[in-house]
Order: structure tokens, then sequence, then C-alpha cells
């Protein structure tokens, strides 16, 4: 069964999916190459980054998201929430102030869905539920691992990462999708380095996210 988003919120999104290409588009410099040989300080330092991750669970986040799936395909802002296993995302778009959101338990996988025409829905796996509503494919309780440039442990084997010459991930592969970091804020006294700008692709389907914003703490 196909359920409907607002049909105005769709139409907005198609529409501002060629902005939302631009904006998220690459800039000079922004890229970071994968490189094979790191140093034992930055794979000290990546491990530390990782070991900081664990113990801060409660984060949330800004930034701007174009999801693509075949020819099915929008953009907008993107609100991120997370408090332990727990979950809750916002996607609106920014003409018509329409927005949907999701929330749900990365530990269960079920997800309940808002904004959509005939009222929420519910479902044992938030992805498939997103899937139907929308026609986009987004790991959503894989991405909330990603994000933070960290491989899903509960999620099966993942590829080695490719390393950035920081030691942080350059890319990384799992459950087929490969996720890119193509660029990342620099550590500051009070949290380590975390991604800007990133991309997943699994076939046809395809998620780039520009994050404006992290901010660590209970919500």
């Amino acid at each position: 069964m196909r359920f409907s988003v607002s049909t105005a919120l769709l139409a907005t999104m198609a529409l501002s999916v060629l902005s939302g290409c631009s904006t998220l588009g690459s800039r000079p410099g922004a890229s970071l190459p994968a490189v094979e040989q790191v140093s034992v300080a930055a794979r000290d330092a990546e491990a530390a980054r990782q070991a900081w991750l664990q113990t801060h669970p409660d984060w949330s986040l800004q930034g701007r998201a174009a999801i693509s799936k075949g020819r099915n395909g929008g953009s907008g802002r993107i609100d991120w929430r997370q408090n332990g296993s727990q979950y809750q995302v916002q996607l609106s778009a920014p003409v018509t102030r329409q927005s949907w959101v999701l929330s749900g338990d990365t530990a269960s996988g079920g997800g309940q869905l808002e904004g959509l025409d005939g009222g929420p829905r519910a479902g044992d796996d938030a992805e498939q539920l997103l899937l139907e509503a929308t026609g986009w494919a987004i790991p959503v309780n894989l991405l909330s691992d990603w994000l933070r440039g960290r491989a899903v442990a509960a999620a099966g084997t993942a590829a080695a990462p490719g390393l950035d010459a920081e030691g942080r991930p350059r890319t990384l592969q799992q459950q087929g999708w490969v996720i890119e970091f193509l660029e990342w804020y620099p550590a500051e006294p009070e949290r380590p380095a975390l991604p800007r700008r990133i991309e997943a692709r699994n076939g046809d389907a395809k998620v780039r996210l520009l994050l404006d914003q992290w901010d660590f703490g209970a919500q």
C-alpha cells in the first residue's frame, strides 16, 4: 500500500531539487582524497574521536538535504534530533513551510511518519515506511551513525573504510550503500571533528547532505 505525502510539499520539493543540487554541489578544495598511508598519530586521533562519539549519544543537527531515487527526488531543510537510539527527523519545504516528521528507534527499527495525507502512519521498518510514503530510499536507521562518520556495528559487516590524511573516514561501504565524507568541520575544544558534507548512494538512490550545525547534549 502506498501513502501520499502532502501534494504541495512534494511539488515544492521536486521543484527545488535543482537548486538543492546546486547548493550541495562540490566546492573547490572541499573534497578530501583517500590516502593509503595514515600516520599512527592520525589513527590514534580517529580512535579518540570514535570513543568521544560513543560516550555522547545525544545530539542534534540542522542542514540541507537533497534526496533522489530514479526520477523521484526533492530537497529541503533537515533537522535531526537523537537521544540514544531514539530519533526524530524533520524535512521541510522552505517555500510552503510544510514538512513531514519521522520518529523512530534504531534499536527496534520501527517508526512513525507524520505529515501524510490521511494522517500519521507507523510501521516496524522505518525505512520501508518512508519508501512507501515518498518513493525515497533513505537508510534512516543507519544514518544516525553514518552522519557522525561511524560504521553501524549492528548492521553487519562493513568494508574497511577509506581514510583521509587525518585518519577520518573518507568512504564507508555498508548494507549496499557507499557513503562519501566530502568535507569536515575541524575539531574544537569541546568536540571532535564532524562531517559537514556527505553523499550516500545505493543504485539509483542518493542522499546528499550539507550539515550547517551540530549540537551535543540532551535534547
